[in-house]
């Protein structure tokens, strides 16, 4: 398979006073179009620094990231910027929804950077909210919503652009847990559809849901385990029938 991320010796350090904290060390990794893969490791382990590298939100001190074949490690912030809309999509803990903006222009705002009509903007947004299943609350504000629709409403502003990698940081914290595996059902659909996820979590049975665990301790990666996905459908199935 292709490789979409190729990380080669990245390590990203921090001075603190007369300190220096290596955050990340030295990592390497690569992950092929399609895949799945949790990221886990305790608070302080480098998961959430190895996350903003990736998403292109900060640079490495060290070593070479490259995203589709392209070496973004020492390009520029607005070259980054570029790169973050056009190729990534992120999907946040707390959803990150304007509050008093609807479903619909939640969805939109990534493509007020590109130079899309704003009736073809409005159409695709359309199509993402149907594609995660909230076509007829398009014009909800997410005070109107459950958490579980405004993280479906997030998802679909995270696939606005067409994006290569989806960047989950810890898509299920704020759920409760049917309606986490809702959201993992979801994120599996759209993998399915070969969509690359990359997500962030501190749950094992979050990150079951994964076709790939790999887990940080010490800015270091210890463990990068192949695995046999959870069946999010069966599982929901089970708490509906426990719950009726």
């Amino acid at each position: 398979m292709t490789s979409l991320i190729a990380v080669r010796g990245m390590s990203k350090s921090y001075t603190m006073g007369s300190n220096t904290v290596m955050a990340l060390d030295t990592v390497s990794l690569e992950i092929a179009e399609g895949e799945f893969v949790a990221i886990m490791g305790a608070s302080g382990s480098g998961k959430s620094t190895f996350m903003n590298l990736l998403g292109c939100l900060d640079t490495p001190s060290a070593g070479e990231y490259r995203l589709a074949g392209e070496k973004v490690s020492d390009l520029t912030t607005d070259q980054l910027a570029t790169i973050r809309n056009r190729r990534i999509g992120f999907v946040f803990q707390q959803f990150n929804l304007l509050p008093r903006t609807s479903a619909l222009e939640n969805v939109e705002l990534p493509l007020l950077y590109s130079s899309i009509p704003s009736a073809e903007r409005r159409a695709l947004a359309m199509a993402r909210l149907n594609e995660v299943g909230l076509g007829s609350r398009t014009d909800h504000q997410p005070s109107q919503l459950s958490g579980g629709q405004q993280q479906r409403v997030a998802i679909a502003r995270a696939l606005a652009n067409n994006p290569s990698l989806i960047l989950a940081d810890e898509p299920t914290g704020a759920l409760d847990s049917r309606t986490s595996i809702e959201i993992m059902a979801l994120l599996q659909k759209l993998n399915a559809q070969r969509m690359t996820i990359v997500m962030v979590t501190h749950e094992p049975d979050i990150a079951v849901f994964a076709s790939r665990i790999v887990t940080f301790r010490d800015g270091k990666i210890i463990s990068d385990v192949k695995n046999t996905p959870a069946d999010a459908q069966s599982q929901l199935s089970a708490v509906t029938v426990e719950t009726s």
